[in-house]
């Protein structure tokens, strides 16, 4: 039993000035280099280009009602009940329409924008490998979580820069 306590308190005697050493740490602003990411103007437009078809489908369905209401304001008092009850209704399913395919829009749209951002992730995040190997940097954290970190260990700069090289 003596030697297990012996060899147990030799093996940490030897590991316990590795776990002290230094360890070279870096911060980057992950918003930032997602602003700033050479796609990030486009990634709006390339979602809005996909459903492009779809959001002019929803502004036809909009100026319909529209149509529709004005007609109702303008012809009301001269048409018949069955007339105006026929346009109410007409507006009441224009109305239900829009709002699941408005809906539905959405949530596609909404969809396909993550994915794209997440390509720009997933980007961004072998940038930063590359860059903290390179660099020998053992811990990169997101500087949001940091309270203080000194302006020199930021590698933000040099990550955009890898990420603009194409890594």
């Amino acid at each position: 039993m003596k030697k297990v306590i012996a060899t147990v308190a030799l093996v940490l005697a030897v590991m316990a000035p590795a776990a002290y050493a230094e360890q070279k740490i870096a911060v980057i602003n992950m918003q930032g280099l997602v602003a700033q990411h050479p796609e990030a103007e486009t990634l709006q437009q390339r979602v809005q280009d996909a459903f492009a078809e779809r959001m002019t489908s929803m502004k036809q369905l909009q100026e319909k009602g529209v149509s529709l209401q004005q007609k109702l304001e303008k012809d009301g008092a001269i048409m018949s009940a069955a007339e105006r009850t026929d346009i109410e209704r007409e507006m009441q399913s224009l109305q239900a329409d829009l709002q699941l395919k408005g809906k539905a829009l959405n949530e596609d749209m909404q969809k396909r924008g993550q994915e794209e951002q997440r390509k720009i992730l997933l980007e961004i995040g072998t940038a930063i490998e590359a860059v903290a190997k390179e660099q020998g940097y053992d811990i990169v954290l997101e500087s949001r979580s940091v309270m203080f970190a000194d302006e020199k260990h930021n590698i933000s700069a040099k990550v955009l820069e890898a990420v603009q090289k194409g890594n």
